[in-house]
């Protein structure tokens, strides 16, 4: 169970957690909240946009992440081409077919670990979760992590500049421009946009009185903000609002 708190996060566990386990949970918990980012730097330069200006009082800055990079590269494969319900069908499936059960509650269940992915087959990832022609994208991802030739974790604390690490990730079938970015943004650097259609719809009424724009419109609108723009255009107040 994890809590607001002062300053921070509180976290129960049960009482049979070894000690082990606590700090898997700590790092766990940190790594998914982004505490131990400092956005500092970020908000002093956020202060002098009024589409920003709200995102130190409201803390605003982190963007969730899942446990392990391998389930959020898994994740954004699993947005390509599809709508947002498309994708949480097809992580449900992942979950509920193929995730550990939780011991004291088995109607909830973990996400997929690569060595479980790794074991099955293409069949079974289009039949089974439905994943379509991203099948074998994910397979080829868990059984790369699994049998070690792939390290996805590292890029938690690399010291590497961006180029090499988007490079690293555009190497990883199913990963394109769009993909690269999410997971730039989800590891902590922001110095490229996840250009989609929805970007482009919102820079579109933003900028263009709502005439069709393209990549080279969305990264222009936020070049100035140099190595904070995906951030930048993750939390501007957009004046577009969907219909309905």
């Amino acid at each position: 169970m994890i809590q607001e708190a002062n300053g921070g996060v509180t976290v129960d566990v049960s009482s049979k957690t070894s000690r082990t386990e606590l700090h898997e949970v700590a790092d766990k918990v940190i790594w998914m909240l982004g505490l131990d980012q400092d956005l500092s730097a970020f908000y002093g330069v956020a202060l002098s946009e009024p589409k920003l200006a709200r995102v130190e009082t409201q803390a605003q800055g982190r963007v969730l992440r899942s446990p392990t990079v391998f389930e959020d590269v898994v994740k954004t494969i699993l947005t390509t081409n599809t709508s947002w319900s498309g994708t949480i069908r097809m992580v449900e499936a992942l979950v509920s077919q193929f995730g550990d059960p939780l011991p004291e509650d088995h109607s909830r269940r973990s996400f997929p670990t690569s060595d479980q992915l790794a074991a099955l087959d293409d069949q079974t990832l289009r039949s089974v979760a439905r994943l379509g022609y991203r099948a074998p994208y994910v397979l080829e991802l868990a059984r790369g992590v699994a049998s070690g030739d792939l390290d996805l974790e590292s890029l938690r604390t690399t010291g590497d500049p961006t180029e090499p690490v988007r490079a690293g990730l555009l190497d990883i079938k199913g990963v394109g421009a769009y993909s690269a970015a999410n997971l730039l943004i989800l590891l902590g650097r922001y110095e490229y946009i996840p250009v989609d259609s929805w970007a482009r719809k919102l820079v579109a009424h933003e900028w263009h009185d709502g005439q069709p724009v393209g990549e080279a419109e969305v990264e222009a609108a936020f070049d100035h903000w140099g190595k904070w723009k995906g951030l930048a255009y993750w939390f501007w107040d957009w004046s577009y609002q969907p219909s309905g």
